[in-house]
């Protein structure tokens, strides 16, 4: 039997954090939320340091969490961003787009805690250093964390806890190769010949933003039929196959067999899941990107409830995401929705791995949802007794998408999102 109460360790104070932290509040628990930086956000913090390592191989290296740059606006509109409880309005004074800046995002994000009293369960500068399990009969968990005291001295200390809830992940990361983490604004880049590795949103918004100074920009890309941006309508830019190999006196060759001579190699290749902090004696591991055993992408069959984690799933309307799974985390600690057995939920993992295996999906996309979010979130929806709403149906990142390549990419300031959903809410 349950108790009615836990008390419950989460590490970052992002919106996976941030969400699931209000839920356990709500029902009752004691919550303890361990945030390195000394605000909350997340990736939505914009810090306009970068590493000394561009690349991010240095394992020593100062880590910089952010990986925005200047220019960055959200590539979902803000009605996708919204809580079910808690709408993401335009405010006076600030960022009335549809598609908003990042600096309007986290203020929506610092507005929330804000209004939910989570400030004041936040460690604010507590980076969290180790987390194990100590007592495998009694689920007990130690969260060691230290706090820098001055430039070169740190005041480490251990607690106890019943749970953890693991809400961050992404690690940040002749001529120069950096990883898109550390791009910040175009200007470094004035008349360079620079090559971008990708086409994803990343790589699209920084050719648009470097084309104008940049003296060619060349894009590599696995795909070439998936076109978020169409190179023609730029005079300085080209689309490849991806490189083949780059030699020491700087050119690069691309596998359509072209060359380039390269000043710059921007890597715009996605984030690595990283938990260096982790102790579950083998339990958990990251195997190309691929978090597990995870059922249902939060919960670890042999250690949950125990440990979860929120936040892992991309290619999806991530907000909504998050929010139903910190629902459905705070209602199983409560002992109001109960897990299959650990039994069960290691078949249904392993019966996921064998699907995605003959669908031919790469390990790396174990988390994603591009073509499973509506199937996801319905399932969650029904754990938690809520009646799915129907713009979870029509407004996903598969519908957004289209939309995308049907305006181009100027979409964030063409399409008319409202026109959109209205028509979803009066259709039949």
């Amino acid at each position: 039997m349950r108790k009615e109460s836990y008390k419950v360790a989460f590490i970052g104070a992002g919106t996976a954090g941030l969400l699931t932290a209000r839920e356990l509040q709500r029902g009752g628990h004691h919550v303890t939320v361990f945030e390195k930086a000394n605000k909350v956000g997340g990736i939505w913090r914009y810090d306009p340091q970068v590493e000394t390592d561009p690349l991010g191989l240095d394992p020593n290296r100062e880590i910089v969490h952010s990986s925005l740059y200047n220019s960055l606006r959200a590539n979902l509109p803000r009605q996708t961003m919204s809580f079910l409880d808690y709408p993401f309005l335009k405010k006076e004074g600030g960022d009335p787009r549809t598609f908003p800046g990042h600096e309007e995002v986290l203020r929506f994000l610092e507005d929330f805690a804000r209004d939910f009293g989570l400030m004041e369960l936040i460690q604010f500068g507590h980076e969290v250093i180790q987390v194990e399990l100590v007592d495998e009969l009694t689920q007990e968990w130690v969260v060691e964390s230290r706090t820098r005291k001055t430039e070169s001295t740190w005041e480490s200390k251990d607690e106890l806890f019943e749970a953890v809830v693991i809400c961050n992940g992404r690690d940040t990361w002749p001529g120069l190769q950096i990883h898109s983490h550390n791009y910040r604004t175009p200007e470094a880049f004035e008349n360079k010949i620079v090559i971008l590795i990708g086409n994803g949103a990343t790589a699209v918004d920084i050719l648009k933003e470097m084309s104008p100074l940049a003296k060619q920009v060349h894009m590599a890309v696995r795909t070439p039929s998936f076109k978020l941006l169409n190179v023609d309508h730029y005079d300085n830019a080209w689309q490849h196959l991806m490189i083949e190999c780059a030699h020491k006196d700087g050119k690069v060759v691309f596998q359509d067999c072209s060359v380039v001579d390269a000043d710059v190699i921007i890597h715009c290749t996605g984030y690595k899941f990283h938990y260096p902090f982790l102790k579950s004696n083998g339990i958990v591991t990251v195997d190309n990107n691929r978090v597990g055993p995870m059922y249902k992408h939060v919960f670890p069959p042999s250690l949950a409830p125990w440990l979860s984690f929120v936040g892992l799933t991309s290619r999806a309307v991530v907000f909504r995401v998050m929010e139903l799974q910190a629902k459905w985390v705070a209602k199983v600690l409560s002992g109001t929705v109960e897990l299959p057995s650990e039994k069960a939920m290691a078949s249904s993992v392993e019966e996921h791995y064998s699907d995605l295996e003959k669908a031919g999906v790469p390990k790396r996309h174990t988390h994603s949802l591009m073509m499973e979010d509506v199937e996801y979130v319905t399932w969650l929806a029904a754990q938690l007794n809520i009646k799915p709403l129907k713009m979870w149906k029509e407004i996903t990142v598969f519908s957004v998408l289209e939309g995308v390549l049907h305006y181009g990419e100027n979409y964030r300031d063409i399409w008319d999102i409202d026109k959109w959903i209205q028509q979803i809410h009066s259709s039949d």
